[in-house]
């Protein structure tokens, strides 16, 4: 899938290494992700990992849009 070369690159732009990332995917692959614990947990911990910020008003507002299917096709039009 994903070879050693990937999550270097990764971790050298993001200083998040393999093992959070591995983590982190389990947790979304594993987790209901309609469930709003589940999704507040991966919030948190997107944001502890990227050093941003997310207001109570932007979680809601992911959430909701989650919980919804309302995702856009580009995520990064979200915020």
């Amino acid at each position: 899938m994903f070879g050693d070369n990937f999550f270097k690159r990764v971790e050298n732009k993001t200083n998040v290494d393999k093992n959070t990332i591995l983590s982190l995917a389990k947790k979304i692959q594993e987790g209901n992700m309609k469930d709003e614990n589940t999704l507040k947990e991966v919030i948190n911990e997107l944001s502890t990992l990227t050093g941003k910020e997310v207001s109570k008003e932007q979680e809601e507002k992911i959430i909701n849009t989650i919980v919804n299917d309302n995702i856009p096709k580009n995520i990064d039009k979200m915020f």
